[in-house]
């Protein structure tokens, strides 16, 4: 995921519509992809391949649709923008919470992420213990300060592009024989779809999950030199994504049957073990670690950022921007949110260490598309779209709510659609009692305006009478 944190002044620097699409490629893929990939073959087999086709295809008729709203009209706040823009200031309040409980399940899903690699090496450690460990570091780096780590993003950023890199390489000689394994050789898959449709409608949600990112790609067409250049910086980027995605999935599943995926381990480690380069899966599940952590990191900046916007805008409470009156001082109560956040993902792995990942990664991909959907009601309010433009909106509004249905067809997804319901439940009943209040101080505003209309001064009142009294001269002063 993206980072929010960085202030206007940091992003003065304007970018080329090439240098916004490589920036986003280098930060959506995370630990959604290094791991979550292995739950996307676990329900559909090797059709998972073609499941991160279908997921790219969606992906690009949301940005697409974003990124007309951006070019015609570009606004800070993007969606948040947008949303309110169409359809009142309700929707404004629930898109960014919305977007804030994503955010929030995603740190979640790559902390634990973190402790399932981390335990590549120590099995025998909780997984509660590296959560708790990662989660603190990453607080600690947010109190130490964030001009280091973020001169230190863009290496990370390319660390994790070396990784994939080096995988391919390493599978492209080992299908050609260059490479021997003591086990069996590569094999292309037979049976496309082992577990049926639902095996493979029920993975797609894991499939969409590994382009979450691109709601922050609109956030940052605001530092594009031209942001008319935005639909084609966001093509290019799932172009490269999906190319990264299925080659790299594809190669996996030749050098190692599906089956072998079932381990909570990422499916690029798991494929390389049975080859004669000892060294290999350890120097990537550490170059994983590395990279995670950095997209943790960035992911806690985002959520306590976002929190600090809302409560900027008045759609959360004003206690969480105190600090940020003072220039350099940290906002507190945000980041004891962010932190409390944290804490209840090491609780989950503590109590639920062999289902977590699976749980907050569902809801955390399921949240993201309520996002996406959203993002497509108000293109259509927003945008005067062409007998084209309307298919292709309606075709992603079918598709996105064909991949949350198909999360309530498997034990493994299930349990993230209903988390990802409670937060909107909760979301939806707070944004009703907050129109309540908007309202009533709409009312109060236009009354105030009303009596204040009354009160301006007739025409023909002398300019020294004062509020319709003349003025009394005493000792020749005028009082």
């Amino acid at each position: 995921m993206v980072s929010q944190n960085k202030s206007p002044a940091t992003s003065e620097k304007k970018l080329k519509w090439w240098q916004l699409s490589l920036l986003g490629v280098a930060c959506t893929v995370g630990t959604g992809f290094f791991l979550g990939s292995h739950i996307a073959i676990q329900l559909g087999g090797p059709s998972a391949v073609i499941a991160y086709i279908l997921a790219a295809f969606g992906a690009y008729l949301v940005y697409d649709k974003l990124s007309q709203m951006t070019a015609e009209d570009p606004m800070e706040g993007s969606f948040r923008s947008y949303a309110k823009k169409a359809f009142g200031r309700w929707a404004g309040f629930s898109s960014g919470w919305v977007y804030w409980s994503s955010e929030l399940l995603i740190m979640g899903s790559q902390l634990t992420a973190l402790a399932l690699f981390s335990r590549f090496w120590f099995q025998q450690v909780p997984m509660w213990c590296f959560a708790a460990g990662y989660g603190i570091l990453g607080l600690i780096i947010i109190f130490i300060g964030t001009k280091g780590f973020e001169r230190m993003e863009s290496i990370f950023a390319v660390m994790k592009i070396a990784a994939v890199f080096m995988f391919l390489v390493i599978a492209i000689l080992a299908i050609a024989g260059v490479l021997r394994t003591n086990a069996h050789g590569p094999t292309i898959p037979r049976d496309w779809f082992p577990n049926g449709i639902l095996g493979f409608w029920a993975g797609l949600i894991f499939a969409f999950y590994g382009y979450g990112g691109l709601e922050a790609l609109g956030l940052m067409t605001m530092r594009l030199k031209d942001p008319k250049e935005s639909p084609k910086a966001g093509k290019v980027m799932l172009l490269l994504l999906m190319f990264i995605y299925v080659i790299s999935i594809g190669l996996a599943l030749i050098l190692e049957p599906w089956q072998s995926y079932t381990v909570r381990e990422s499916p690029f480690v798991v494929a390389l073990v049975d080859y004669r380069l000892s060294f290999v899966p350890h120097l990537f599940n550490a170059v994983l670690i590395i990279a995670g952590f950095s997209t943790m990191t960035a992911s806690l900046f985002a959520v306590t950022t976002m929190i600090v916007t809302l409560a900027k805008d008045g759609d959360a409470p004003r206690f969480f921007i105190k600090g940020k009156k003072v220039e350099g001082k940290k906002p507190l109560p945000a980041i004891g949110l962010t932190t409390a956040g944290l804490l209840a993902s090491v609780v989950f792995a503590l109590l639920m260490p062999r289902s977590v990942y699976e749980y907050i990664t569902t809801a955390a991909g399921i949240m993201l598309l309520y996002n996406w959907l959203f993002i497509l009601l108000m293109s259509g309010k927003l945008l005067k779209l062409t007998g084209w433009g309307k298919a292709k909106r309606y075709i992603g509004m079918s598709l996105i709510s064909m991949t949350l249905v198909g999360t309530l067809f498997h034990k493994i997804s299930r349990p993230g659609f209903f988390i990802s319901l409670g937060f909107i439940v909760i979301i939806g009943c707070v944004t009703l009692i907050m129109r309540h209040f908007w309202n009533k101080a709409d009312g109060a505003k236009k009354d105030s305006s009303e009596s204040g209309e009354g009160a301006k001064l007739p025409a023909n009142i002398n300019s020294r009478t004062k509020y319709g009294m003349p003025h009394i001269r005493s000792k020749g002063r005028i009082r």
